[in-house]
């Protein structure tokens, strides 16, 4: 999101490292879920002050979309997502987190740039973070 929000605290740092990806050929990636979570986020309330309607959140994922390969839950997500809840002891929300490294794996994605990196720290066996910082 933050690539994607000018207003967002951390959209230069998130901008510049997605041109770097598009400036090497790197193909972006973004998951239903994450589209999801995204539409969450600017429509729940201000964000940095900026308050966003759902056509603004819409066409603003639009944007997203247009530029990334949407990966999509399944059966195979599903079984990832089964077989990381069990061997990392995921609970309560962190299996939405899970859940994302559940989609990376299912797809062959080993790379998850993120600002919140500590959300993965458990994950970093299975998938490389690239820690976002602002």
């Amino acid at each position: 999101m933050a690539a994607a929000v000018d207003v967002h605290p951390s959209h230069g740092v998130a901008a510049a490292f997605i041109a770097r990806l598009v400036a090497q050929g790197s193909p972006l990636c973004i998951s239903t879920q994450v589209c999801r979570e995204f539409l969450v986020v600017l429509t729940r309330g201000p964000v940095e002050g900026r308050v966003f309607t759902v056509d603004e959140a819409l066409s603003v994922l639009a944007g997203v979309r247009a530029s990334s390969v949407l990966l999509y839950d399944d059966e195979a997500v599903l079984g990832e997502v089964l077989d990381l809840v069990r061997k990392h002891d995921v609970k309560g929300k962190q299996v939405h987190d899970a859940n994302i490294v559940a989609t990376m794996r299912a797809n062959g994605i080993e790379r998850l740039a993120t600002l919140n990196a500590a959300d993965f720290r458990r994950f970093e066996d299975e998938i490389a973070l690239e820690p976002l910082v602002s």
